[in-house]
């Protein structure tokens, strides 16, 4: 029986929640979940590259011979051995990190959302890439910072920039290998100039890597902690060189800011999963992911040909375009007067989706902007997809 209220509760939200929004890709990755919808939309990684049984028997093998330890709680900063792994993998180029400065997270999002907690006030100047990845603008956007757009061009963030733009900032976002959404890459010049001027500035600087290992046609670039394991905050991540299920992260800091993130942690979750923690360490330690990654490389390689092919094919000449060497994105600019929501609209309803390019600025937003993801699509769907894009942009020009 249903009991009627006559006075139903009023809910009065935090004037943080009423600032929430939802974040663009997953409503429409709503839309992409029927199996007739090609999506150049999730940031997903291939299920293809999901070492089931390697990690079936990481499981078996963890939960058998140390069980009450994997089920038991765990410590906050995360599991030492795991810790000493990602600390060993990132002492290169001569310089040393400590385990003491890795604080596992529960996936990067969560590392960025600590970030914000423990370095964000209302109203601080946080420099963040034209375009930069829409994770990173919701997670800092609940703190009320005061966003400040650094411009780009195809090499990716301007340094220079910083220095005219970036007078008391609170901290500065980048993500400099295969970028999302752009999949630019920044050279090491431009790294090096990056690390001086906001060291001069003192300016901490956040280094996001999600996908640096995912490099197609050479070796990984070298990373900016190394340049100045003081100045850098490193984030890394098991999600794309793994699994996304298993939600695992780092963030490498130096130790009085890992300090500050591991109280905000516990106040939070109070430790990451202790058991996918010794499930991933029992998988990587003797040197899986040296010969997992360059399958992920090549299947990646391929199905981005793919898809530059595609558009070389399919697109007018008025259309340009990123030709990422990584990652998993292709950013496509539009001519001026077309909106990619409506373009959308109109895929959607013959079965392609992509995401809009708006969302992933902070300020000013470009609407003839959008992203195409690849690395979940087939190459013969992604020739199928991009041609129907082709058609609707030719007929809205």
């Amino acid at each position: 029986m249903k009991i009627e209220n006559p006075n139903p509760l009023q809910w009065h939200f935090s004037q943080r929640a009423q600032k929430l929004q939802g974040s663009a890709i997953r409503e429409i990755l709503k839309v992409t979940m029927r199996p007739e919808v090609i999506s150049f939309a999730g940031g997903l990684p291939s299920p293809a590259t999901f070492p089931v049984e390697h990690m079936k028997a990481a499981f078996d093998k963890v939960l058998s011979q140390q069980g009450k330890i994997a089920l038991q709680y765990g410590p906050t900063d995360g599991y030492g051995p795991l810790r000493e792994w990602v600390a060993n993998s990132l002492s290169v180029n001569g310089s040393t990190i400590s385990m003491d400065q890795v604080l596992m997270v529960s996936g990067s999002q969560q590392g960025l959302d600590l970030l914000g907690k423990v370095l964000i006030d209302e109203g601080s100047k946080v420099l963040v890439e034209t375009p930069s990845y829409l994770g990173a603008l919701q997670a800092f956007s609940l703190y009320g910072p005061d966003f400040v757009s650094l411009p780009t061009d195809e090499g990716g963030l301007i340094p220079a920039e910083v220095a005219t733009l970036g007078k008391d900032a609170r901290l500065l976002y980048s993500l400099p290998n295969f970028q999302n959404p752009t999949g630019r890459t920044m050279s090491v010049e431009r790294r090096q100039a990056l690390v001086d001027i906001c060291a001069q500035m003192h300016i901490p600087l956040i280094e996001d890597d999600p996908y640096g290992a995912l490099s197609y046609r050479s070796a990984p670039l070298p990373k900016m902690l190394n340049m100045n394991p003081d100045g850098v905050i490193y984030m890394g991540s098991f999600s794309k060189v793994l699994t996304p299920g298993i939600r695992l992260g780092y963030v490498v800091a130096p130790r009085i800011l890992i300090d500050k993130m591991e109280q905000a942690k516990q106040a939070t979750d109070l430790h990451t999963a202790q058991l996918t923690q010794m499930v991933v360490h029992e998988a990587i330690k003797d040197g899986f992911l040296d010969t997992h990654i360059p399958t992920i490389r090549k299947l990646y390689s391929d199905q981005c040909d793919a898809m530059l092919a595609a558009l070389e094919t399919y697109f007018p000449s008025s259309v340009t375009w990123t030709k990422p060497e990584g990652g998993m994105f292709i950013w496509v600019t539009l001519p001026a007067h077309m909106d990619s929501a409506k373009l959308l609209e109109q895929a959607i309803k013959q079965h392609v989706a992509f995401v809009p390019g708006a969302p992933f600025f902070a300020n000013t937003p470009q609407s003839n902007t959008l992203r195409l993801s690849f690395v979940t699509v087939p190459p013969a769907k992604i020739r199928e997809g991009v041609e129907i894009l082709g058609k609707l942009i030719n007929a809205s020009l």
